[in-house]
């Protein structure tokens, strides 16, 4: 395929959002175009492919077999080509306004995350973040362009980009600073009888903290599930139960919660802490600048 001219890479960008969106309205809500437009467009696409790309299926579009073949390609282009204006690009954090996108677990959102922000103020008052949540294949973000970078445990990183581990965290237990648990050494036999709070991971997938602890052995009696990680100290205040949790979010929640750490029976490796960044993107000059910020931030946390 060829694109010689700025009309037909804006051919190629609505094509991409055709493609993810489903809709013309959409696309042409995203590329801020009418509708009839972006209607042109499409029909430019069927004619040069030679197929329909998008046919009705009731009150939805779906992607003919030649259009979802094309999916995955024409993103992956675009990416490379948004790396080599980046690499061209000169970029001054004091006059930035750029939006940088992050997907983050939420042990970044309550560790790494305030204290990037608080350094990057000083430096880019002007700068923005957009902190999305980890979901299932955070790798696809990246892929898809939409997600800069990624700050999440290295087990969730991809092998397809490179990263980094920046912060290390080890896990402890934590209990009602009045409760049964609280005043006494736990035995392997008594952390897995007494009741705990656990957090589900997302889609059914295997926590790092379970998939450690089912190589070890090491069962739980689950007595309260929840989707959030941060949650599990309060959930654990004013009762008999424990949770296992890292041991900085178990000290931040000290200060706020009446709670007491509980060393754990056994040993766990740490939670290594990963940034990671799309293979095109390594040049980027914004992307060099916030990376080394993150790394900075993180060796203030210690």
């Amino acid at each position: 395929m060829r694109f010689n001219n700025r009309l037909d890479l804006n051919l190629l960008v609505a094509l991409d959002h055709l493609l993810h969106l489903r809709s013309v309205s959409a696309a042409a809500t995203r590329m801020n175009m009418t509708q009839s437009a972006m209607s042109s467009a499409l029909q430019r696409l069927r004619d040069y492919f030679e197929d329909e790309l998008l046919a009705k299926a009731g009150r939805n579009m779906e992607l003919t077999p030649r259009a979802e073949a094309l999916k995955v390609s024409v993103r992956d282009l675009l990416v490379r080509i948004e790396g080599t204006v980046a690499r061209s690009s000169k970029f001054d954090p004091s006059q930035s306004e750029r939006c940088f996108t992050i997907v983050a677990c939420e042990y970044t959102l309550a560790t790494i995350a305030p204290a990037l922000l608080r350094h990057c103020e000083r430096i880019a008052p002007d700068v923005k973040f957009n902190f999305a949540s980890q979901l299932a294949a955070p790798e696809r973000l990246l892929e898809q362009g939409t997600a800069d970078l990624l700050i999440i445990p290295k087990e969730f990183c991809s092998n397809r980009n490179p990263s980094e581990v920046i912060l290390h965290d080890d896990y402890c237990a934590v209990a009602w600073s009045r409760g049964h648990y609280a005043s006494r050494k736990l035995s392997r036999k008594e952390f897995s009888t007494a009741p705990h709070v656990v957090m589900r991971a997302a889609e059914d997938r295997q926590s790092p903290q379970k998939h450690l602890m089912t190589q070890r052995g090491v069962e739980r009696r689950i007595d309260v599930t929840t989707d959030s990680f941060s949650a599990l100290p309060r959930l654990v205040a004013g009762t008999n139960r424990i949770a296992t949790t890292h041991r900085r979010l178990a000290n931040e929640a000290i200060g706020r919660l009446p709670i007491k750490i509980v060393e754990l029976p056994f040993k766990l490796p740490p939670m290594q802490l990963s940034v990671q960044w799309h293979r095109y993107r390594s040049n980027d000059t914004g992307l060099v600048w916030l990376l080394e910020m993150i790394r900075a931030t993180a060796r203030n946390l210690g």
